[in-house]
């Protein structure tokens, strides 16, 4: 296992896949910065942090269970970029890139939970 969450391959792609969701949500009309800014920003946030604290974690069993967690909010960021297209918000071409990255980030956390 790796030492450090910063040698986890998807743990990078993770702060891409936020760094590409501020980019995206930047252009958002003001009144979503407390709504689907807001969501979009705390579930990428969420995918990063959680792979990480579940490596600084004692147990591989602990580690497990946090890499879920980012499993989750990244079916959430999904789903939040769908209503994001929906309603026509953000540039197409950004949100592409970060559904890309986020289903890169999918299958690299079902692949690295099924190897430990």
């Amino acid at each position: 296992m790796a030492q450090s969450f910063r040698e986890l391959t998807v743990w990078q792609r993770a702060i891409q896949l936020t760094v590409a969701i501020y980019k995206l949500t930047g252009d958002f009309p003001r009144e979503e910065q407390y709504g689907l800014t807001s969501q979009l920003r705390r579930s990428a946030v969420s995918i990063a942090s959680n792979i990480a604290e579940g490596q600084g974690r004692n147990t591989v069993g602990e580690f497990k269970q946090f890499l879920g967690v980012a499993r989750g909010s990244n079916c959430e960021l999904q789903t939040q970029l769908e209503i994001a297209r929906a309603l026509g918000f953000g540039n197409p071409n950004l949100i592409g890139e970060s559904e890309h990255l986020s289903m890169e980030v999918s299958k690299m956390l079902y692949a690295l939970i099924q190897s430990i």
